[in-house]
């Protein structure tokens, strides 16, 4: 796991000690007198904000600030293995603990038939080993590795071989990767493909082709707007296909940095997870000018947000980790003074859809899960309050509390009382479920899973819960107005 420190610089005030008390003169004193008096005045308008708006308000502004100027990297690229290659060359960089990378360089072929890659070399030494790969990246993980189907990498002499020739000729390379694995969860869906996807291939500026291993019909038509984004051209269905593509350079497998992060200091460009957060926003903007567009013909009403701050509530469907009290909750919501929409994802909800909701509102709030991904929907600014069951804390944090901040979102995690728990009322308060949960944890996953992830609803202690909202409105308000001032003052 790689570990993020921020460095604080603590500026020191140098001292120097003076002659003693006494023999100051009287007009020293008055001059002492008027700068204590000028000094005490100085403190009445730098606290008067405090006075005005609230100490807690403009705490958490200044805490959100001095996130925010940690965001951006100026560390330098380091270049990754494999990155330089001679003509008729296999590279294969195995030294990450995610994923291995493989890169062919020269006359690269597909045949499906036998799932292998071959590159022509007009050498008649052939130096070069056969590879084997998986182009998944959860490589550590035996147990999904196992079901990722494996691709054979070959040289061969062009001279000797009589293979068929290209059905198609590609003058761009090629990317390979699977859609195998955990596919079919949103979490995993961006953690181990698109963000991947990104990383890799973000500096071919869009003149690449996808050559996707274990193809879904399904997952092109979820992810087809992104990956518009990162390629010119249509994907190439590996196993469906069973034409020959060529290529001049193919890089098998995804490179990964983090838990639903970019490094900016492994990506040419500098790049970080607010560039791909952009993606997102040139990907969806077309499909959701349509929406609008229909929504104004069928003469649909969108709730007005333009004055009020919106709060969407990202509501779990099944039977676990739900919030037994999301109306109350809503209530309370409103009652602050928010906008309140409830959005309920299904499996086949448009991606668009829910990338409108979120990318139009203020605070997102939702029980620890794979949905927490789509906080990579919510501008950066947005509060997200992530609300963490028993059990769930190095998860919560994890996977979405630490990368929810490198996007630049206040990001605040509401962990649950004993009491808000239903484990609380089935086991007791003095059990191990309650009293000490990482002691089960450490028993292993199934553990976990059962207990804290399957087993697990949540009922809000809205009294407790309010000062997390009341905060996050009254920063919402701050936020507004401070973004405001400028434009109001150009204009």
């Amino acid at each position: 796991m790689v570990q993020y420190q921020r460095l604080i610089i603590h500026h020191g005030r140098k001292e120097e000690s003076g002659g003693s008390s006494c023999c100051y003169s009287k007009r020293a004193k008055q001059k002492f007198r008027c700068l204590l008096v000028f000094s005490l005045l100085s403190c009445c308008f730098v606290l008067s904000p405090y006075y005005l708006f609230g100490f807690s308000t403009l705490s958490l502004l200044d805490s959100f600030r001095r996130e925010i100027e940690g965001l951006s990297s100026n560390e330098p690229f380091s270049t990754p293995l494999c990155s330089e290659i001679s003509n008729g060359t296999i590279c294969c960089d195995r030294t990450g603990l995610r994923s291995d990378i493989c890169v062919m360089k020269g006359d690269v072929r597909t045949n499906s038939a036998s799932s292998s890659v071959f590159l022509f070399t007009a050498s008649t030494k052939d130096n070069t080993k056969p590879e084997k790969i998986k182009p998944y990246t959860r490589k550590w993980e035996t147990s999904v590795m196992d079901t990722v189907q494996e691709l054979n990498l070959i040289t061969k002499d062009s001279n000797k071989s009589s293979d068929s020739v290209c059905d198609v000729y590609h003058d761009v390379p090629a990317v390979f990767f699977s859609t195998g694995g955990y596919t079919g969860n949103v979490y995993h869906e961006f953690n181990d493909g698109i963000i991947p996807l990104f990383i890799t291939s973000q500096h071919y500026k869009k003149k690449v082709v996808f050559v996707i291993v274990e193809y879904h019909d399904w997952w092109e038509m979820k992810y087809g707007d992104i990956v518009s984004q990162l390629s010119y051209y249509p994907l190439v269905d590996f196993n469906g296909d069973a034409r020959t593509h060529c290529f001049k350079e193919a890089t098998v497998g995804l490179r990964i940095h983090d838990e639903l992060t970019v490094n900016s200091s492994l990506v040419n460009g500098n790049q970080t997870i607010v560039d791909f957060r952009n993606v997102l926003d040139r990907g969806y903007t077309h499909r959701i000018q349509s929406l609008v567009q229909e929504e104004t013909e069928s003469n649909v009403t969108a709730l007005d947000f333009k004055n009020k701050p919106k709060l969407v509530i990202l509501s779990r469907n099944g039977s676990s980790r739900a919030i037994l009290n999301e109306k109350l909750l809503v209530e309370l919501a409103e009652e602050i003074g928010f906008n309140v929409e409830v959005l309920r994802p299904q499996k086949t909800t448009e991606m668009a859809k829910i990338y409108r909701s979120m990318n139009t509102s203020d605070v997102m709030i939702g029980v620890h899960g794979a949905a927490m991904t789509h906080f990579l929907f919510l501008k950066p600014k947005t509060v997200f309050i992530q609300i963490i069951p028993l059990g769930t804390d190095w998860a919560a944090e994890t996977y979405y509390g630490e990368p929810a901040k490198k996007l630049g979102l206040k990001y605040i995690g509401y962990k649950i009382a004993p009491r808000e728990s239903s484990l609380y009322e089935e086991y007791g308060k003095d059990d191990p479920i309650i009293r000490d949960p990482d002691s089960l944890n450490d028993k292993g996953w199934e553990y976990t899973k059962k207990i804290y992830l399957q087993g697990q609803n949540v009922k809000l202690d809205l009294r407790r819960f309010r000062e997390t909202l009341t905060r996050s409105y009254d920063f919402t308000i701050r936020r507004r107005f401070r973004d405001e001032v400028p434009r109001l003052l150009v204009t």
